[in-house]
């Protein structure tokens, strides 16, 4: 079976001066241009890796340029032309993926990028972009919970945070006063699930919880202290920013950490000072 939007990898069955044809072992054949072809075909091959898409005449067309992003993928991509009924984005490809109108959440502007979730048009099995994200997200059946580690898209920015795409699949929220970091639309980036609600709302961190973190946190410090003979110019009063920038960790988890270590003896915690304390 071909997949439509995918990666496939097809037998060669003919070749002449425009083509090579592909198959599938069934009755599907595709149509592999020689000009969508980047590195020549090794004169043996028997089969290649492509990806499929259908063209403008509805034909089934391969490349073996690998696209940005395929059927089913949320992507960050490009708008390089307008047209009255929808824009066409940048996939990589020969063939540029097209939204429509009423698949553009606010209007999509030439030269700009947005994410887009990629899927088939089930009626002429062309690829469409949509920026409607939560149309397309999965909130029944929920395939995380809390404490999961996931990878993250970050997908916009809201009045509470930042909307994230996660696993590929649901969408949840970063919340403002929890975020330490300048984040950008389309990164993508590990993050943990927070808590699951019955709606299938999702809450989400950038940091893991729990103690283990706190165990990790406490290494960071230690390692810290060695490089700097001792002394760490952080302290109780310290800014979440001048904590993050030196640590890269929130304010709550490098006070959980010195917390740990003084209980330990191992540092005196001082407004803007900590000292490591020699045995």
């Amino acid at each position: 079976m071909i997949n439509v939007g995918k990666l496939n990898t097809l037998k060669i069955i003919h070749s002449d001066h425009l083509q090579y044809t592909l198959s599938d072992n069934e009755s599907t054949t595709v149509a592999l241009p020689h000009t969508n072809i980047s590195s020549p075909l090794p004169k043996d091959a028997e089969e290649v890796t492509v990806f499929v898409y259908t063209n403008k005449q509805g034909v089934l067309t391969a490349t073996t340029k690998k696209p940005y992003a395929t059927v089913g993928d949320y992507a960050l991509l490009k708008v390089v032309a307008e047209a009255g009924n929808g824009v066409f984005m940048d996939l990589g490809i020969e063939k540029d993926l097209f939204v429509p109108k009423k698949e553009q959440r606010w209007p999509m502007v030439k030269g700009k990028s947005y994410l887009v979730y990629i899927y088939l048009d089930p009626v002429n099995n062309h690829m469409v972009g949509s920026s409607k994200l939560n149309k397309h997200v999965d909130r029944e059946e929920i395939s995380v919970e809390a404490g999961d580690e996931v990878d993250l898209i970050i997908a916009e920015e809201t009045d509470l945070g930042y909307n994230a795409i996660i696993n590929n699949r649901h969408i949840g929220l970063l919340y403002t006063n929890e975020i330490f970091e300048n984040l950008r639309i389309g990164n993508k980036q590990k993050g943990w699930v927070k808590k699951v609600y019955p709606d299938g709302k999702i809450d989400l961190s950038l940091q893991p919880a729990g103690y283990s973190h706190i165990l990790d946190s406490k290494e960071v410090i230690l390692d810290l202290l060695k490089k700097q003979n001792g002394k760490l110019k952080l302290g109780d009063k310290s800014s979440p920013d001048e904590v993050y920038k030196a640590l890269k960790m929130s304010k709550k988890a490098f006070k959980k950490a010195i917390g740990a270590l003084y209980k330990e003896r191992l540092v005196e915690i001082g407004d803007h000072e900590i000292k490591e304390i020699k045995k």
